[in-house]
């Protein structure tokens, strides 16, 4: 059996904090702001994987209230939410993601951000998708105030009639 999953994740962009998105450093006078590296392409990518398995939104499981979350590194999360998708007798077996953000330009940075997720999700980097859009100067991502994510996922039960 298979199942589907989305996400979604929006950051506003703040000085004084670095960019990280699928756990790049990415040169840029402003970052995201968020309790944990405000990894707005992790985050999405989690929320689908773990709506799609029928679980909880991120916020639930990683509160950011919680003090041990403060400024850590979401590909950490991203394994921890493997562990939960693969308990409830899921595997991912792709993902697709699309970042919007007016700048910088992202697409030097793409196969980077796959070779740090491929391994966590022990996929193929084959198996991720990641493409990078603007918004077209509308909204808060046109404006350069944010950046946001969008995710799809495709989960596959492991045994079972999940």
């Amino acid at each position: 059996m298979f199942r589907v999953g989305i996400g979604f994740d929006i950051h506003r962009l703040a000085e004084g904090t670095p960019l990280i998105l699928g756990g790049v450093t990415i040169p840029f006078p402003k970052g995201l702001e968020g309790h944990s590296d405000a990894d707005v392409l992790v985050h999405a990518l989690m929320d689908a994987m773990l709506g799609g398995a029928g679980l909880r939104d991120i916020g639930y499981y990683f509160p950011p209230d919680e003090p041990r979350y403060r400024n850590i590194s979401s590909l950490k999360l991203l394994h921890e939410v493997k562990k939960m998708v693969n308990n409830e007798s899921y595997r991912v077996v792709n993902a697709d993601i699309v970042v919007i953000a007016e700048a910088p330009l992202l697409a030097p940075f793409i196969g980077e951000m796959k070779k740090n997720m491929a391994p966590v999700l022990e996929l193929p980097e084959s198996a991720l998708s990641v493409k990078a859009t603007t918004a077209e100067g509308l909204g808060a991502c046109g404006r350069g105030e944010a950046i946001a994510a969008h995710a799809a996922v495709l989960l596959q039960a492991n045994h079972g009639d999940k």
